[in-house]
């Protein structure tokens, strides 16, 4: 049976609580636990899908085709471990379920109401995906802020979950402590206060983890202690690190894995191993040659600020490659915008050592895309394309290799007269419908790679398995046409049916994949195309 550890935050979003969720996670498989980690979206939307990846983040892809928040992501890359479906919920999700169930009569013709109902629905849910994944301990990320509206039911599923089985059940609550820059100390009231809102709840903290920029010092532990409930002992320091990866060793450091196993009442385990973790994280340290990278894209700006949430699968799988090539990633923003407003400024891109165009939809932006790829194809900058990515790097090359006037995809311009992206024959009626919710091409496809090209020598073998997000494809009508110019069709679907990746010759690194290989990278395991974009960045 597994034990259970709910992490809530407070305070502020964005405090951190899916890294904190992670890197618990992170300590205890040190430990010698089997872990794994489950993420509550409490959005009314059915999964993230069709959110807005400016307002929520990455919709990051799971081997089984769901389509999940980012924290999915951090779990996997932390854990080394596949996460499934069955590890992400939402409230819509939750509530289509029971909506579900009250239509099959399972209620017995009982008034089905918010509570109990829905955190009973919200605990089976979390006891099926503790049970499929064989977990000894089970995280679950709460999201949002306590004292929302939209996570009360899942504060109260988790209170019932303690109060049915005490010792099996804790709550580590992430909150930040602010320092004001005209005071310059740090503040502990706002935390006081949002601890005082989880407890009326019925919750109360096992531990709470600070969020600063500067380490908590005795006297902040102490006033927390003493105004939240909590030994001294359990408030842990998470302060502001250079990467994430680093925070582990910086909750090892405060011993946090040895006291949940003991408030857990579990057996401790002679194994502890965070060694090849702890090498990684000295190296990083070390590295200082850099290389430059641009992410050519459009869902990174929010008003004034950058917020490259959009992307973050992308990032983390740059820095990777960098790592085990030696070199820091440099990463600059560029919105394609610009270069479709002002396309002179493309010749900006000759300070860059590679490029990459990330996925996305819908027109804006993509003509500046189109240049961005273009002028990378011709100045030899090592160049990446994901999935939108791949199909712009198509068009760019049906345009200006092959002398196709106009080509485009037809999601852009129907009329095209030369539809080199297509739609996707499954989907079109799909499309019809308006069936837009996980309706795409999702999840892990095989593929098959010509012996030939650069991708091959990447992998280092003939068939892959990669995750796949897309409506989509390239037109076979034009495959020949392509590569009689230089186009080489470097990886098919087994039935040959589907392009999955293109390169051009003569090129030091010019490749682009229907499928999103930034979804597999982990840190101590990085992915063969980002290893080789970044191996040829560093040497151009």
């Amino acid at each position: 049976m597994s034990k259970f550890i709910f992490v809530i935050g407070g305070v502020m979003s964005g405090v951190g609580k899916g890294i904190t969720s992670a890197s618990i996670g992170k300590i205890l498989q040190a430990r010698g636990y089997k872990v794994t980690a489950i993420k509550i979206d409490p959005y009314i939307n059915v999964d993230a899908g069709t959110m807005n990846p400016t307002e929520h983040g990455e919709v990051f892809v799971t081997e089984d085709g769901d389509e999940t928040d980012q924290d999915i992501g951090n779990y996997e890359r932390f854990l080394n471990i596949d996460i499934f479906r069955i590890n992400y919920m939402t409230t819509g999700r939750v509530y289509q379920s029971v909506i579900q169930k009250e239509r099959n009569l399972e209620y017995g013709g009982k008034c089905v109401e918010a509570v109990p109902h829905i955190p009973q629905e919200v605990i089976l849910r979390i006891r099926k995906a503790a049970a499929k994944s064989k977990a000894e301990i089970t995280i679950i990320e709460i999201g949002g802020t306590v004292g929302e509206y939209q996570n009360i039911m899942y504060l109260e599923a988790a209170r019932m979950m303690h109060y049915q089985n005490p010792g099996d059940v804790l709550f580590v609550f992430v909150s930040y402590l602010p320092i004001p820059g005209t005071l310059g100390e740090m503040k502990t009231k706002p935390t006081q206060h949002a601890v005082q809102q989880l407890n009326s709840f019925g919750i109360q903290p096992d531990f709470i983890v600070c969020r600063s920029t500067d380490k908590i010092d005795e006297p902040r532990k102490n006033k927390i202690s003493t105004f939240c409930n909590v030994s001294k002992h359990d408030v842990i320091s998470n302060p502001d690190v250079e990467s994430i990866y680093e925070i582990p060793l910086v909750l090892e450091r405060e011993k946090m894995s040895e006291k949940i196993i003991k408030k857990l009442n579990l057996r401790p385990r002679s194994k502890k191993d965070l060694v090849e973790w702890q090498k990684m994280v000295r190296q990083v340290k070390k590295i200082v040659k850099p290389v430059k990278v641009g992410i050519v894209g459009k869902y990174f700006s929010t008003g004034a600020y950058i917020l490259p949430d959009a992307y973050i699968s992308v990032i983390e799988a740059l820095k990777h490659a960098g790592w085990l090539n030696k070199v820091k990633v440099k990463i600059d923003w560029i919105n394609s915008d610009v270069y479709e407003n002002k396309p002179s400024l493309v010749k900006e891109l000759k300070g860059y050592d590679a490029l990459v165009v990330p996925g996305g939809f819908g027109s804006r932006g993509i003509e500046g895309k189109i240049s961005a790829i273009k002028y990378a194809r011709e100045n030899n900058i090592p160049f990446l394309g994901l999935c939108y990515g791949m199909q712009l790097a198509v068009i760019e090359f049906a345009r200006n290799v092959c002398g196709l006037k106009g080509a485009n995809t037809t999601e852009i311009d129907p009329k095209t007269k030369y539809p080199i992206i297509h739609i996707m024959t499954d989907q079109v009626e799909k499309l019809s419908k308006k069936q837009y919710g996980n309706t795409m091409r999702l999840g892990t496809y095989p593929a098959v790679l010509d012996k030939k090209s650069k991708s091959f020598s990447c992998y280092g073998k003939k068939r892959i398995n990669e995750r796949h997000r897309h409506r989509y494809e390239l037109n076979n009508d034009y495959r020949s046409k392509l590569a009689k110019k230089g186009l080489l069709l470097a990886g098919l679907s087994p039935d040959k049916k589907l392009v999955e990746i293109v390169e051009v010759s003569n090129h030091l690194f010019f490749v682009a994949t229907q499928f999103h290989p930034e979804l597999k990278s982990r840190p101590l395991y990085p992915h063969p195309l980002f290893v080789g974009l970044i191996a040829a960045a560093k040497k151009r």
